[in-house]
């Protein structure tokens, strides 16, 4: 069972005399940022000298600096930039002013535990990965709640890197909420295989299929759009508040009794068989090494990853999804 944790079980006394850099100030960064300085810690924010994001964080009252000069300053790196980039970032502005008996922090695994980021071995390694989009972990955290978090060690120099993952968790809101020790392969292998066989590959998926079979056999557009994606946010909430009871409870008979008679023709032992495949090769390195190369110059920066995002802007259901939001008030900002 997994070890779960909460405020009483946290010292932020760990970060007291401690600079932490926050590198990046996106989702993520922005939330850690202020909800660490508002819990009482010194905070930096790393950035380009050209970002965007450098005078949104100087108006947040935090320090900035250039990614190295926060490094320098810093006792504790968090980085909270894209996977594809945190390792150049990291080997060529971070690694030079680590100093011995400092923490490298990351909020998903993927770097360490593929080895594309290899830290000194007189460092503590952890993890602090909330499980919430971080524009909700600042909002939780300014109504006096928080998002449970996730936190792992992968190195402990220190003999502290659990007491500093744990009050660093605290400081951003977590340990309101409940924080889980899990490891950095658990966190990058999960969250890997549940973007690509369920939340993003899975889902998108089963939906195209859906829209295009109503449509290809001569139904309305509009309609396969409503019944075969707008609605899922409807069930997604339902299992989200309640798990599959809860749905289950909530909606028809009809489509209960649907929900057990047809799902397993869809979701085969074959399905099954491909999701371990998967998993193998999410397990194995053949995923993030495809993944790295991809975004590498040599991979031709992103070229088959964007020519895929723009053929698949292009199907119909995207133009159809378009214009029936128009119609839902409730959906404008």
């Amino acid at each position: 069972m997994i070890k779960k944790y909460y405020d009483t079980d946290c010292n932020l006394g760990f970060l007291d005399g401690k600079t932490v850099a926050i590198m990046g100030y996106g989702s993520q960064g922005h939330a850690h940022a202020q909800n660490l300085h508002e819990s009482g810690v010194d905070v930096v924010v790393g950035l380009r000298k050209d970002s965007a994001s450098w005078a949104k964080a100087e108006a947040a009252g935090l320090k900035v600096m250039e990614v190295p000069e926060a490094a320098k300053a810093a006792d504790v790196v968090m980085m909270l930039v894209p996977d594809e980039i945190a390792a150049d970032i990291y080997n060529e502005q971070v690694a030079p002013y680590m100093k011995e008996g400092d923490v490298l922090m990351f909020a998903h695994g993927f770097n360490i535990h593929f080895q594309f980021v290899k830290p000194a071995k007189n460092i503590d390694v952890i993890m602090v990965a909330p499980k919430g989009p971080g524009h909700t972990v600042r909002s939780q955290y300014v109504e006096g709640k928080g998002v449970p978090s996730l936190i792992a060690v992968e190195q402990d120099y220190t003999g502290h890197a659990k007491d500093i993952a744990l009050a660093y968790a605290s400081g951003i809101g977590a340990g309101r909420a409940g924080i889980l020790e899990t490891s950095f392969r658990e966190e990058t292998e999960t969250d890997l295989f549940g973007e690509q066989c369920v939340l993003c590959g899975g889902v998108t998926e089963l939906m195209k299929a859906g829209f295009d079979t109503l449509v290809e056999a001569g139904y309305e557009p509009e309609m396969a759009y409503f019944e075969c994606i707008h609605e899922m946010k409807l069930i997604v909430d339902l299992i989200n508040s309640g798990g599959f009871a809860m749905m289950r409870y909530s909606i028809s008979n009809t489509a209960e009794y649907g929900d057990y008679r047809t799902g397993k023709r869809l979701i085969t032992e074959e399905t099954r068989k491909e999701m371990k495949n998967v998993l193998t090769e999410i397990q194995n390195g053949t995923f993030a090494s495809e993944f790295m190369q991809e975004f590498s110059p040599a991979g031709g920066r992103k070229a088959k990853f964007l020519a895929t995002r723009r053929v698949e802007s292009q199907h119909l259901l995207e133009k159809v999804g378009a214009e029936l939001r128009k119609m839902m008030s409730w959906l404008k900002k």
